[in-house]
């Protein structure tokens, strides 16, 4: 995976697009390194939480336009689709995922932030999706995923004009959850993913995979789906120890995530 550097860390995996040169555009080759990593991440027992950023100046500064350009509609369907297969692997991790956008994220890189479950923003970070000065539209689950984030008329808006916002915008919008100062957005992420994996995984993983089941149905199955989740909690160590502890007034000890 010589374009994805992966470092685990105290329960935490930094995932780094790392192509500063090309300002980590998205091609074939990059793209599965990526997917490569996800899947790594996603098998190590000991990762709790995944970040992903990008080396140098950009998060993802898109798709590779050089490698697009001579596509014709069946080569750019299947692009397309490779894409968002990766992506919707990142969105699928049972583990939560971090963006740390330190820079440009455009086209496929605000893509790839929104297929995250948290996204934080340097201060010089830049969302946009400018695809449709390309002449095509959002190719890597764009058009989806940010209505679903944003609000459908604000995405709109976004996609139809190829206008860029700067990271105070994104967080006014709710693209983002927070905005840090520049060159700090990575250790803010460390810092937020520390506080997520000194929790009990089983029950953070039940409550992302309700989350993002229950965003797809309407209210009365997604209650039923986390009923679901609520209830095997149950069966598990942690919730034993942990409830006994409150009702003990003490501490309540390590968490053994089973």
């Amino acid at each position: 995976m010589s374009n994805v550097l992966v470092e685990v860390n105290e329960n935490i995996a930094v995932i780094t697009i790392n192509k500063p040169e090309s300002l980590n555009a998205l091609n074939d080759q990059v793209l599965a390194d990526l997917s490569k990593a996800i899947d790594e991440v996603e098998n190590n027992e000991e990762a709790y939480v995944a970040i992903i950023t990008g080396a140098g100046k950009a998060f993802v500064a898109g798709a590779d336009i050089s490698q697009m350009k001579d596509f014709n509609a069946a080569q750019g369907k299947q692009f397309g689709r490779f894409g968002n297969d990766v992506f919707l692997k990142v969105e699928n991790m049972t583990k939560p995922v971090i963006a740390a956008v330190n820079g440009f994220a455009l086209g496929g890189g605000c893509e790839l932030a929104s297929a995250c479950d948290i996204r934080l923003a340097s201060e010089n970070a830049i969302f946009g999706q400018p695809e449709v000065g390309l002449g095509i539209t959002p190719g890597f689950g764009g058009t989806q995923r940010l209505a679903r984030i944003v609000g459908m008329s604000k995405a709109k808006e976004l996609i139809f004009t190829a206008n860029n916002i700067k990271a105070d915008e994104a967080l006014a919008i709710g693209l983002v959850s927070k905005v840090v100062p520049k060159g700090e957005v990575v250790d803010a992420a460390i810092e937020m993913a520390k506080a997520i994996a000194k929790n009990a995984q089983v029950a953070v993983r039940q409550s992302k995979a309700a989350i993002n089941a229950g965003m797809q149905t309407d209210i009365h199955t997604g209650t039923m789906i986390e009923a679901e989740a609520f209830g095997a909690c149950f069966a598990t160590e942690d919730q034993k120890m942990a409830m006994t502890a409150f009702v003990e007034k003490r501490k309540p000890e390590k968490f053994a995530n089973k």
